[in-house]
């Protein structure tokens, strides 16, 4: 099991700092995401742990950065309780708001989403499965999803902080090129 240490609570929701230091630290979280690799089976848990309390600290709503920037999967489930919900048949839904690839495969045709407004989701009570999950961190498998986790570092400031914590709780001590 990790050694458990106190969280730091520095939290970082600038998104310009977020952004411009993701880009900055594109080589060190490659090497972070070969890191997490050797790291024993709890890591699961310690992500969690970790998700848990910074998804408190952040107010999303001040945020909305994953709907201006993300491509959104629907079902079509998802797309009959939307076009109910807007009083629209849903061949009309499907023409205004969403994307059919030629199997069937239903995406937002926009971003950012249709459904944002002042960084908040008007059709939140019933928003889609993906936008629910993301960013995925209370979830199971995060070493299988890794990957696509740090494509979201520099985008969500949950991802980024819980990241940034987890380098901490980890012992990861990055490798600083001084040319």
């Amino acid at each position: 099991m990790m050694k458990m240490r106190k969280m730091k609570y520095n939290i970082q929701t600038d998104l310009s700092f977020i952004a411009n230091d993701a880009e900055h630290k594109r080589s060190e979280n490659e090497v972070f995401r070969d890191y997490l690799k050797l790291i024993p089976d709890d890591l699961d848990v310690v992500v969690q742990e970790i998700n848990a309390k910074i998804e408190t600290l952040v107010d999303c709503t001040l945020c909305g950065n994953c709907c201006r920037s993300l491509m959104i999967n629907v079902t079509a489930e998802e797309a009959d309780h939307l076009a109910k919900r807007l009083g629209k048949p849903l061949p009309q839904v499907k023409q205004e708001f969403l994307e059919e690839s030629t199997g069937g495969q239903l995406v937002i045709n926009t971003i950012p989403c249709h459904f944002l407004a002042d960084n908040k989701c008007t059709i939140y009570a019933d928003r889609f499965s993906d936008c629910k999950a993301f960013p995925h961190l209370d979830k199971p498998g995060f070493r299988q999803r890794i990957f696509g986790t740090l494509m979201h570092f520099g985008r969500c400031p949950i991802i980024y902080n819980v990241m940034e914590e987890l380098k901490l709780r980890t012992n990861f001590t990055p490798v600083h090129n001084t040319l």
